[in-house]
């Protein structure tokens, strides 16, 4: 059975290419997907544990709870406690560390690295062991800075240029004393990092006298563990931790796995999908096999193979197209592994260099995919071809599926769909996260219904075509039986395209859906005409405020600033606002009282008045992060959304209660209304800060545009792994088809079909095949994009369903498309077949 089993594998090695492909593809997809995330994995963690060369011990703040009415304070380390490690036993050296963001632009005005990753912090002495000096000096004063080499070149700055740069907003404009290189892993992922003097970088990040870190270095012949204790016996426990350099880096490396993680899972679910979708392949790709080969199966059983061998026959066959998809599938992976990450450096993302790494875990994953899929796949047409009775094959009829199968496949796909359906709509109705799983149940049985009655479903929707394909003649009709003329193959040619359209429409709903209710967020709830942030999301200086203030036109403006409090023992945080002008700013519906924020009286949201059991009216006591009390008083109750929630206060009743004033935006409001001309003296006023957004409402709206844009781009791109292997087994099957049918073919050509009659025919009936798994994938897709809005519009009031008409419509084209395209060979192979040699095939 082994030498038939490989003998068939040869003799059919054409018609296996195909599921060969597919199978290779998926398997590609989850190697290259580990061979890219342990290569980038593996390069930042040795990249970040380069950065703890220095560090033997760290010092540390310790952070407490906060508990009952009382917000917990971090004692910070200051110059004392630097002394006092200084003179540890053990110790060798220390150094206090200052940090924060910091935002340079290159020559041309723009970020360098994109502000995500831009990072300052101090120079320590006239030689910091961290960072050694490849040109210039050490930082000296308010106007002297270093920045790393890297950021040096790609700025194509030099020792003695001036640099422009921003801490938390005002524009500063250092000259640079000296470039360094250093080990860390922001900057090798391409971020930037800029230092200043320990004095000065106290005194930009608002840490006058005080450290965020203590970076110890043992004196020689002392362990990081020994240095640890000692550290500990003279540092007060309640409020700092020390950590050693090998558990710093640990944790990091912990760290950088857990980000990682998060990217391979959704690789993998993306790789998993098409491997879902070569499983139809291979199982339509065996039961053809099977069907076309009765005769051969049955003369085995008659001269003595009993079934369980003509299973494992088919199942061996099954393992060496596995074995061969899954070593040229690992091949291929490592390929797209490097060209991934080859890509990331086109992207201007920069990755820390290292080694490509192939673990063995990647090795036997890829085999196991490959051959496990292939074998599951091709059982169940194993089965099937060991149940051909000997007598009936040999006599050539073929076991066609009888009523009863029919009949029996139907009610169980009826029963999967209803129970499917009938989860997905209770989830609907359900509240917050409870009917996320309910709801991915409910989907995943309702597909596989889906899939178990398109059998069904195949005929009347391919009928509908029918008025249609009359236009092109007997061709046309020809096209509409063959494509009827068997429901299971039919069915599960069109499922593997049905999948993938399923996903890519659902998805497309949400995010348009998604997207249109944040433009109406942002436009129902915010009058003013622009909001000024910080490019990555980090605060901003009231002197924003103050200068945009001063700004000819400007006839309102506001800051939002948060404070963390502590109000009942539980911590909420309050949002200062200028009380005077915020209701010119905004335009928050009102549920009782009124919008009045001054003084003592503030409005919170309804969510959170209800949770607190709060009226118009109602008073209550809040402990500031200063751990001095006030009674406020709730002057009105407003509907809140994800852009504006929470308590709302005067800003001046705040301020005093604060030990760092900044700001997360600053809303402003002009008598011109919004211009190119009115954004561009906005922008001018604050320096034409690169790290610094001005956006009116139009901008919002284009920049969450980009977002879902993006984010949708990249999710086709994941998803067009499936499509492609879906083309494959629209392939195959047709080719497979042609194949079976060259009598049929050979026959129609002698009674009168011309070539091009026989091409368009083929084509036609891979159209119709391919529109049909679109129409269901379309329906499916718009189906799961209402049944997850639903979700999502219970936590968003401004959510609703938004049909993507335009794209739905591009889909289906592109559904047709494929069907054309994949129909290219099987139609010149049938166009071109000999009809004397075609008519006698058996």
């Amino acid at each position: 059975m082994f030498r038939t089993a490989l003998r068939n594998v040869f003799a059919h090695k054409a018609r296996l290419l195909m599921t060969v492909l597919a199978v290779m593809l998926g398997v590609a997809f989850v190697s290259g997907t580990l061979v890219f995330t342990n290569t980038i994995s593996d390069a930042l963690q040795k990249s970040s544990s380069k950065g703890f060369d220095q560090v033997d011990v760290a010092v540390q703040s310790k952070t407490p709870e906060s508990k009952g009415d009382t917000v917990a304070k971090v004692q910070p380390l200051t110059r004392s406690t630097l002394d006092a490690v200084t003179k540890a036993p053990g110790t060798g050296s220390a150094i206090g560390v200052v940090g924060g963001f910091s935002a340079l632009a290159d020559k041309d005005g723009k970020l360098i690295g994109g502000g995500f990753d831009s990072a300052g912090g101090n120079y320590w002495g006239a030689k910091d062991p961290r960072y050694p000096l490849k040109e210039g000096k050490a930082p000296q004063g308010k106007d002297q800075i270093a920045i790393d080499a890297r950021t040096a070149e790609r700025g194509g700055y030099k020792v003695g240029d001036t640099i422009r740069m921003s801490i938390d907003g005002p524009i500063l404009k250092p000259t640079i004393a000296g470039i360094f290189t250093t080990d860390d892993g922001n900057v090798a992922a391409g971020g930037s990092l800029a230092l200043f003097d320990t004095a000065t970088a106290q005194r930009l990040y608002n840490k006058v006298g005080e450290y965020d870190q203590i970076d110890v270095k043992a004196a020689p012949g002392t362990t990081q563990a020994a240095l640890k204790a000692e550290l500990d016996k003279i540092l007060p426990g309640d409020r700092t931790e020390t950590t050693t350099g090998q558990k710093l880096a640990a944790d990091q490396a912990k760290s950088i796995e857990a980000r990682m993680s998060g990217m391979k899972t959704g690789m993998l679910a993306f790789a998993g999908i098409s491997l879902f979708v070569g499983v139809f392949i291979i199982a339509n790709t065996f039961t053809m096999l099977v069907a076309q080969r009765t005769k051969e199966l049955a003369l085995m059983r008659a001269v003595g193979a009993s079934r369980r061998q003509v299973t494992r026959s088919v199942l061996l066959e099954a393992f060496f197209v596995g074995a061969v998809a899954a070593i040229t599938g690992l091949a291929a992976g490592i390929g797209i592994g490097v060209g991934l990450r080859g890509l990331m450096g086109m992207l201007d993302v920069t990755v820390p260099a290292g080694p490509v790494i192939v673990t063995s875990g990647t090795v036997l994953t890829a085999l196991i995919v490959g051959v496990v899929i292939t074998m599951l796949a091709a059982w169940l047409p194993g089965r099937r071809a060991a149940k051909i009775p000997p007598v009936a094959a040999m006599s050539s009829v073929h076991a066609a599926a009888t009523t009863k199968s029919l009949v029996v496949r139907n009610s169980i796909g009826a029963v999967f769909a209803a129970a499917g359906a009938a989860l997905v709509l209770a989830a609907t109705g359900m509240s917050g996260s409870d009917g996320n799983v309910p709801m991915s149940v409910g989907a995943g049985l309702l597909v596989i219904g889906v899939f178990v009655l398109t059998p069904l479903l195949s005929r009347p929707l391919i009928a509908a075509s029918g008025p249609l394909l009359r236009v092109f003649g007997v061709s046309g009709k020809l096209a509409r039986q063959n494509s009827v003329r068997n429901p299971r193959r039919t069915a599960a040619t069109a499922s593997a395209l049905m999948i993938g359209l399923t996903l890519i429409t659902g998805m497309t709903v949400i995010a348009g859906s998604f997207q249109n209710a944040i433009d109406k967020m942002a436009t129902s709830a915010i009058k003013a005409d622009y909001t000024v942030s910080m490019a990555n999301f980090k605060t901003l200086s009231p002197e924003v405020e103050k200068k945009l203030k001063d700004v000819g036109g400007v006839t309102a403006t506001s800051p939002l600033r948060n404070a963390e409090s502590r109000i009942g023992g539980k911590t909420e945080y309050l949002t200062g606002v200028d009380g005077s002008t915020i209701g010119e700013l905004t335009d928050l519906p009102v549920d009782n009282g009124t919008f009045k924020v001054a003084g003592t009286d503030v409005v919170v949201d309804d969510k959170t008045a209800k949770q607190h059991g709060w009226k118009v009216g109602s008073r209550f006591a809040t402990s500031y992060e200063d751990g001095k009390k006030q009674t406020l008083t709730v002057a009105g109750v407003y509907v809140g959304n994800e852009m504006i929630r929470g308590i709302i206060m005067d800003m001046n009743t705040l301020a005093p209660h604060q030990r760092d004033t900044t700001d997360m935006q600053v809303m402003v409001k002009t008598s011109d209304g919004t211009s190119a001309a009115t954004k561009d003296k906005l922008e001018k006023a604050l320096g034409d800060n690169p790290a610094i957004k001005v956006q009116d409402k139009k901008d919002l709206s284009n920049e969450i545009a980009q977002l879902f844009t993006l984010m949708l781009n990249m999710l086709y791109g994941l998803l067009a792994m499936a499509v492609i292997v879906a083309v494959l087994g629209v392939i195959n099957t047709l080719a497979m088809s042609v194949f079976e049918r060259q009598q049929e073919i050979g026959m129609l050509r002698a009674i009168g079909l011309d070539r091009k009659g026989t091409k368009r025919m083929v084509r036609l009936e891979s159209l119709v095949i391919s529109l049909f798994g679109g129409v269901l994938g379309l329906g499916l897709g718009v189906f799961f994009g209402w049944a997850a809005g639903e979700l999502i519009g219970a936590r968003m009031a401004t959510y609703s369903l938004v049909l993507p008409w335009g794209r739905m419509a591009l889909f289906l084209l592109l559904a047709g498309m494929v069907g054309i395209l994949a129909a290219l060979w099987p139609a010149r192979r049938a166009a071109r077949l000999n009809m004397l040699a075609a008519i006698k095939s058996e």
